[in-house]
């Protein structure tokens, strides 16, 4: 399917699933601007998923409001709907995560929830 400039659309970047606008057609992707975040990036390294020993153990942001990122064109799908606010997508896809990461009683799912814990405090400053 071939997108245009303008077009609201779903994308995958790294572990991390948004909904954003189209902004340039190039080669091999699409630039998406973020509007909001539908899944939260995973955390830890990932090269070596649901690993605890590995050389860094990474903190993995959402990407922000109206940033601009590059989507593999085979990433990338069409959205219809309302777009939902910013904060709130982002509120929603971090206490998801950390809902399935209280479940899960690995190693791997104790330090990612500690990472996220930590996001949520620099992502909801008062």
């Amino acid at each position: 399917m071939n997108f245009q400039a303008g077009d609201t659309v779903t994308g995958i970047y790294k572990t991390g699933k948004y909904i954003g606008v189209i902004t340039e057609d190039r080669p091999m992707h699409y630039l998406v601007q973020v509007k909001a975040v539908l899944k939260h990036p995973v955390q830890g390294d990932l090269h070596s998923p649901k690993e605890t020993d590995v050389p860094i153990f990474h903190e993995r942001k959402a990407l922000s409001y109206n940033e601009q990122t590059n989507v593999p064109k085979k990433m990338v799908r069409p959205y219809e709907g309302s777009v939902p606010d910013y904060q709130e997508s982002l509120r929603e896809a971090l206490r998801i995560m950390k809902s399935e990461l209280a479940e899960d009683p690995s190693d791997w799912a104790k330090r990612s929830l500690q990472n996220a814990e930590e996001l949520e405090k620099e992502y909801f400053k008062a």
